[in-house]
């Protein structure tokens, strides 16, 4: 069970890219044999981009390999760099819990207003449900992965 919950994101990540695949590739197929194309289909796989985003980061962030930019870090003396790495660790958290927030809001306006979508003219809230979520996942890979690392440095 702690498998699954600890690859969460590469299980998602898979599910999403395998439905865009198939859907693209169908499209594909559709518009060479007919000249005719599934209209959606740029709308499912806008998407569905957006999710891989999201959810790729969170992969990232747990395995220690996101963007970080640490110029400032390093220009400080070596028994400052620790408390730096955490304070950028803090306010990426911070960052993450507000766009899950903004993220949270949006989808509840969206499902008040009852806007749809362009092209199958679903509720526009369901490509945004996943948004809130991804967001807190990473954050709470970000976290993960600093404890992680800090519990390597002790044992080395």
């Amino acid at each position: 069970m702690f498998k699954i919950v600890d690859r969460l994101e590469e299980y998602i990540c898979s599910i999403i890219f395998l439905v865009m695949t198939i859907i693209g590739f169908a499209n594909v197929l559709v518009r060479y044999l007919s000249n005719y194309s599934f209209a959606s289909t740029q709308e499912i796989l806008l998407n569905g981009f957006l999710l891989l985003t999201v959810f790729g980061a969170a992969i990232a962030a747990r395995r220690g390999e996101h963007l970080a930019v640490s110029l400032l870090a390093d220009l400080l003396p070596t028994a400052m760099q620790p408390f730096m790495r955490w304070f950028a660790l803090l306010l990426s958290v911070a960052l993450l819990a507000l766009s899950a927030w903004y993220c949270a809001e949006m989808v509840m306006n969206q499902r008040a207003s009852g806007s749809v979508s362009p092209g199958l003219q679903v509720p526009s809230w369901y490509y945004s449900l996943a948004l809130p979520l991804g967001f807190l996942l990473i954050a709470l890979r970000l976290v993960q992965s600093a404890f992680a690392s800090r519990k390597a440095a002790h044992h080395v």
